[in-house]
C-alpha cells in the first residue's frame, strides 16, 4: 500500500449504483427476517412495509438533494459535520461504521445458517469466517471490480424475486401449479382478518421492517466514487425506492395470498414451496443459493460502507490518518482491513451464541440506522436554512413537500424508537446503541478532538 492520500476513483457507473443500493437493502431482511415480522403482524405486514417505505423515500430525497449539491465520499457524516457541527459528524460517521459492522454480522450469520442446509454437520462459524474473508478480498480490488461483483450478486436476487412474484400471480389469477384453479387472495383475510393481531401487531413489526430497509442510504456514500453523481444519484434514489417497495410488498403480497400467514415458517420456505408448485424439483437448492448470494451481497456492501466511512473520518481528522491512505487503484485498503479485522468478533459470536446473534444484531442495527436517518433529515433542514431563496430555487434535485415531509418522517422514526423501548425483545438496542454513542462522546473529548475542531473552526 502506498503511504499517500490519493483520492477515491470515480469508477461506479449508474447501473453499479442502482444495484448496489438494491443489494444492500434486499438481504436477510426479506429472506430471513420477514417470517418473524409476519408472525407479529399477519397480512398487516404489507401496511408496515408501505409506511416504512414512505418514510425512507422522504429520507432518501433529503439525502439526494444534499448529495447532488455536494457529492463527497463521507456523505451524511460530512453533511452532519458541515451543518450540525464537528461532534455530530464524528458521531454519525463512527455510528454508521459500527452499524454496518453489526449488520455484516447478521449477514455472515445468515451465510452460516444456510450453508448448514447443505452441510448439516459443519460448524456455523466456519462458513461465517469464509464469507468474511471472501467479501473482504472483493473489497480490496478496485472500486469498479467491487461494483461488478455487487451488480451480479444483486441481479441474482432481483431476478429470483421477480420470477417468484410472476409465478405467484400466475397461481393467484390463472391457477398455475394448482390444476388450473385460481387460488385468489382470500388468505389475506381468511385467518383472523387482515390485522389478526390488531394495530399492536403492525406496530411491533415496524422494527424488523425498518431493518429490512437498512442500506438504501448507501447511495449517498457512492457519491464520491460515482462517474456522474448529478445524474446517477437522482436516478438511483427514485428508481431504487420503487423497486424495493415492489420487491418487498409484491413478494409478501404473493406469499401471503398463496399461504395462510399463521402457517408460514412451519411448512418450509414460501419461496421454495412456490417454485416447487411450478414443477422445479431443485427449488430448495436454488433458493438456498439465492439466499446465500443475498447475504453475501449485503455483507459486500457493508464492508464497502465501513471502509469509506473510516476514510471520510480520517480525512476529517477524526480517525487515524492511516485510514485516509488509498491504494494506486483508489481503494482505502487500511480502512477496509481494520473493518474486516473487527468483524472477526462476529465470527466469535457465531461460535459462542449462534441462536441469539440474529435477534441481537437486527435490533442494534435498526437503532444505528434510525440515528443515521434522523441526522440526514436534521442536516437537510440546516442545509436548506443556509441557502438563499435564489440558491434554493436552483437546486437540481429538490425534496418534495419540504419541510412538512421532514417532520412527518422524523416523527415516524421517534415512534419506531419508542416501540423498540416498549417491547422487551428489541429493548437491547436501546442499551447498546446509546451506550456506544456515549462512549464515542467520551473518546471525542478525551482525545482532544473538541479542541482541535474548535481551533480549525476559528482559523477558518
Amino acid at each position: 500500500m502506498q503511504n499517500n492520500q490519493q483520492q477515491l476513483h470515480r469508477g461506479l457507473s449508474e447501473r453499479h449504483i442502482r444495484l448496489m443500493a438494491l443489494g444492500a437493502a434486499i438481504g436477510v431482511g426479506l429472506f430471513l427476517g420477514s417470517a418473524n415480522a409476519i408472525k407479529l403482524a399477519g397480512p398487516g405486514i404489507l401496511l408496515a412495509y408501505l409506511l416504512g417505505g414512505g418514510a425512507i423515500f422522504i429520507i432518501m430525497r433529503a439525502l439526494g438533494e444534499m448529495a447532488v449539491h455536494n457529492p463527497v465520499a463521507g456523505s451524511f457524516s460530512r453533511y452532519a459535520r458541515d451543518y450540525l457541527g464537528p461532534l455530530s459528524g464524528y458521531l454519525t460517521g463512527w455510528n454508521y461504521w459500527f452499524l454496518w459492522l453489526v449488520t455484516c454480522v447478521a449477514e455472515i450469520t445468515a451465510v452460516g445458517v444456510y450453508m448448514q442446509v447443505w452441510f448439516p454437520e459443519s460448524q456455523q462459524w466456519v462458513w461465517a469466517l469464509a464469507a468474511l474473508i471472501a467479501m473482504g478480498s472483493v473489497n480490496l480490488i478496485t472500486v469498479k471490480a467491487y461494483g461488478e461483483f455487487e451488480f451480479w450478486f444483486a441481479m441474482i436476487k432481483v431476478v429470483t424475486i421477480v420470477v417468484m412474484i410472476l409465478a405467484g400471480l400466475g397461481m393467484i389469477v390463472f391457477g398455475f401449479g394448482n390444476h388450473g384453479v385460481a387460488t385468489g387472495i382470500s388468505n389475506l383475510w381468511a385467518h383472523g382478518g387482515f390485522f389478526p393481531n390488531g394495530a399492536q401487531g403492525v406496530l411491533m413489526s415496524l422494527q424488523m421492517v425498518m431493518f429490512a430497509y437498512l442500506g438504501v442510504e448507501m447511495i449517498g456514500l457512492t457519491a464520491g466514487e460515482a462517474a456522474n453523481p448529478q445524474k446517477s444519484i437522482p436516478d438511483a434514489i427514485n428508481s431504487v425506492f420503487w423497486r424495493i417497495v415492489i420487491f418487498y410488498v409484491g413478494a409478501l403480497f404473493v406469499i401471503l395470498s398463496l399461504y395462510p400467514w399463521n402457517e408460514l415458517g412451519t411448512t418450509g420456505s414460501p419461496f421454495v414451496m412456490t417454485f416447487e408448485r411450478m414443477g422445479i424439483r431443485e427449488a430448495a437448492g436454488i433458493i438456498n443459493f439465492v439466499v446465500l448470494t443475498a447475504a453475501l451481497s449485503s455483507c459486500n456492501g457493508g464492508i464497502f460502507s465501513t471502509g469509506r466511512m473510516l476514510y471520510n473520518l480520517a480525512q476529517q481528522k477524526q480517525a487515524p490518518a492511516l485510514f485516509a491512505n488509498t491504494s494506486p487503484g483508489g481503494v482505502p485498503r487500511a480502512a477496509i482491513l481494520v473493518s474486516v479485522a473487527v468483524l472477526l468478533f462476529g465470527v466469535v459470536l457465531n461460535y459462542l451464541a449462534p441462536a441469539k446473534v440474529f435477534v441481537w444484531v437486527t435490533s442494534i442495527s435498526t437503532f444505528g440506522a434510525i440515528w443515521t436517518w434522523g441526522v440526514i433529515l436534521v442536516s437537510h433542514m440546516k442545509f436548506r436554512a443556509r441557502l438563499s431563496a435564489e440558491e434554493r430555487a436552483k437546486l437540481a434535485f429538490k425534496m418534495p413537500m419540504y419541510p412538512v415531509a421532514s417532520w412527518v418522517a422524523l416523527g415516524f422514526l421517534v415512534l419506531v424508537v419508542g416501540l423498540m423501548a416498549y417491547f422487551p425483545d428489541t429493548r437491547v438496542a436501546l442499551y447498546v446503541g446509546p451506550a456506544f454513542l456515549v462512549l464515542l462522546v467520551v473518546l471525542y473529548f478525551a482525545a482532544g478532538l473538541n479542541k482541535r475542531d474548535s481551533a480549525v473552526a476559528q482559523a477558518a
